[in-house]
């Protein structure tokens, strides 16, 4: 990595004062997000999941039967297809395979369990057009990391077979905030703060949710019997202790689990990929992953 690459990723969020309102924080991913375009080769399809939408990408080669399931951040509250568009894309070419992003529904205008279902009906989804449960892997940065363990989850209680393998990335699985760098990693993190996941939080919850509650903070989830899963996490992140502890969690449950801390990385770091060496590099290796198991 060249020594300026995440400072410019730096100064590039935080050359805008941060937004207020929901219209403004969710123009304002989409726009930093989507900053460099996907690459010209990838093929994009429209999908109607049941009522929720969602976007099919493939890289040239790719191997259409396998498929990677991808759920974007911003803390339930923000986040698109258009904001992920680039790092979706990049992580299907690295896996060879097909994606699927979901446009779940945001709080405050819907919260809780609005997002897990219609990450629900991109399950049915895919599973109606034939594709075997173990050609699919499940995916996610911060908020849809969390939604990613929520789904499979739901589909361990229900008695459903699980996707083949999980991939998170700077996930979000703590929502009682109990993590020690939200407080030793907030200097540095030029994204995340106590605070601000504290309203996202609360709109997300809508006061009729436990904080603790597994579907939501899946840190306190049974894992037992849950898929392989890829977990990659910046060092410059307050969510840091969140992906550590469920890796330890995971661990304990006997669940085949790979921890990646990047150095130097902020929150979601592989959004930015077009011009970030360890974004692209995170996206090999999370492509070599998912590969070997679906």
């Amino acid at each position: 990595m060249a020594p300026n690459e995440i400072d410019a990723i730096r100064a590039l969020l935080s050359s805008k004062p941060r937004p207020v309102g929901w219209a403004a924080r969710r123009e304002r991913l989409d726009e930093v997000g989507s900053l460099w375009a996907p690459a010209s080769d990838i093929a994009f399809e429209p999908a109607d999941m049941n009522g929720a939408p969602g976007e099919w990408s493939i890289a040239p080669g790719s191997d259409a039967s396998r498929v990677l399931l991808f759920f974007h951040g911003g803390g339930y509250c923000s986040g698109s297809i258009v904001s992920h568009r680039r790092m979706v894309t990049e992580a299907g070419r690295a896996a060879r395979a097909r994606t699927l992003a979901v446009g779940y529904r945001l709080a405050p205008e819907y919260p809780f369990p609005a997002a897990l279902e219609d990450g629900l009906k991109a399950w049915r989804y895919l599973r109606d057009q034939g594709i075997d449960a173990d050609r699919i892997a499940v995916g996610g940065d911060s908020a849809g990391g969390g939604l990613t363990v929520a789904l499979i989850n739901h589909l361990r209680g229900a008695g459903e077979e699980p996707p083949a393998c999980a991939w998170l990335v700077s996930p979000w699985t703590d929502l009682t905030m109990s993590g020690a760098t939200l407080e030793t990693k907030d200097a540095v993190d030029p994204l995340i703060h106590k605070d601000y996941l504290r309203e996202l939080a609360t709109a997300y919850l809508a006061g009729s949710v436990d904080p603790k509650d597994p579907r939501v903070s899946p840190l306190y989830a049974d894992l037992r019997g849950f898929p392989p899963v890829l977990i990659q996490v910046g060092a410059a992140e307050t969510l840091l202790d969140d992906a550590t502890r469920f890796a330890a969690a995971a661990g304990a449950a006997n669940v085949s689990t790979t921890l990646e801390i990047w150095p130097h990385m902020i929150h979601a770091w592989p959004i930015w990929n077009a011009h970030l060496q360890p974004g692209r590099a995170a996206l090999i290796n999370a492509g070599g992953f998912i590969a070997r198991h679906i």
